[in-house]
């Protein structure tokens, strides 16, 4: 539906691959039946998002990112019933709910995932998002392109939270928090008494220990160079921690968890560093029959190399997996209520910048200096 009066937005742009976010006013004419305006409180800042900026993953030009969102609602389209103007909102990727993988409440991988999520536009190709001469923006990232004061969402990426949660540490949990965990709970299906090692201990390696404490692992081994952060795991749950940089020459990443699981390995593994080579050695570490996922984003040419006759002998399992292969609508809830429990933490990994203060934001995000920024809008 054509707006009776366009919303003016203002919003950090992208124009040149490895430029800067620039500020801009854009304009948003129009609304779709399925489709919300949502005055964003929170946006994290995901490795994801980076990669686009610096074009690891394709992205046309000017563009706006951003897609762990949260805020509340401005309007409505006409098709839309879930929720109303004012409500709070926790936003997560578009699916389309009608595809056989959508049916079966496996939306990540919708057959009009790309379409939905990264083309940048609506079906019929207009942008809800476009400069004051009306130009088209890149939008619609994740469904939802977010860094920006309102955003135009897709209707499915709005899950209704209660109206006394902090948006700004829950704002991650539509994206990193529910990649992490949900590849535990979902993917691996990890129980109570089982093992597990997670490689690389950013936002997403984290929500994986913390779901693995949740769900009662006996084993909890985290990998990673950086001690800060392994400290952090130690305190949300891991049970043993591997720094490879800080190993005696001779013994390695493998040698050192399966000396902490009888010499077996662990049953379970999660890669979150989307570093290639860290793969071989996550399957090393597997013991016999073990399950491995890799949830880390990596540029679209990576490829990794392992042995093939020691995974097929060792009967193991290695898998992909993007969005922790949960259905939001249910899995986003459950996470609040971890984290309203003690369970879930999230407030323990988020550091919060105003937004006027995105340069420095994203500058700590690349130095490794945070791990998970987040923008607050409300100023």
């Amino acid at each position: 539906m054509t707006l009776p009066k366009p919303i003016t937005t203002a919003a950090l742009v992208l124009h040149e691959l490895h430029g800067p976010l620039v500020w801009e006013t854009l304009q948003i004419p129009s609304l779709a039946p399925d489709e919300i305006a949502v005055d964003i409180h929170a946006t994290g800042i995901c490795h994801t998002d980076l990669m686009l900026m610096s074009g690891e993953l394709p992205s046309p030009q000017p563009g706006v990112f951003g897609h762990e969102g949260a805020g509340t609602i401005r309007q409505i389209g006409t098709a839309i019933t879930h929720v109303r103007p004012g409500d709070h909102v926790l936003l997560s990727f578009d699916f389309c709910t009608h595809c056989a993988n959508c049916t079966a409440k496996h939306p990540a991988y919708c057959a009009a995932f790309a379409l939905l999520n990264t083309a940048g536009h609506r079906a019929d190709n207009s942008s809800p998002l476009q400069t004051a001469t009306g130009g088209a923006v890149y939008s619609k990232f994740f469904g939802q392109s977010c860094f920006s004061r309102v955003a135009v969402v897709g209707g499915r990426c709005a899950i209704p939270v209660s109206s006394g949660l902090d948006l700004r540490v829950l704002a991650p949990l539509g994206c990193g928090m529910q990649t992490g965990a949900g590849a535990v709970v979902n993917v691996l299906r990890l129980q109570r008494g089982q093992s597990v090692a997670v490689f690389g201990t950013g936002a997403v390696g984290l929500a994986a220990v913390m779901a693995a404490k949740i769900v009662g692992a006996e084993v909890i081994v985290a990998v990673d160079v950086r001690e800060e952060r392994l400290r952090v795991a130690r305190e949300l749950g891991a049970t043993h921690t591997v720094n490879p940089a800080a190993l005696q020459e001779g013994n390695g990443v493998v040698g050192a968890i399966q000396a902490v699981t009888g010499g077996l390995g662990v049953q379970f593994a999660v890669e979150c560093s989307g570093v290639p080579a860290v793969v071989p050695l996550m399957l090393a570490a597997l013991r016999t029959r073990g399950r491995a996922v890799s949830v880390g984003a990596a540029g679209v040419t990576e490829e990794v190399r392992f042995n093939l006759f020691a995974h097929l002998m060792g009967g193991k399992a290695y898998l992909g997996c993007i969005e922790g292969d949960v259905y939001p609508p249910e899995f986003v809830p459950w996470l609040v209520e971890r984290y309203a429990h003690g369970e879930f933490p999230v407030d323990k990994l988020v550091r919060v910048y105003k937004v006027r203060d995105y340069e420095e934001a994203f500058a700590d995000v690349r130095e490794g200096k945070v791990i998970k920024a987040v923008l607050d809008w409300t100023e």
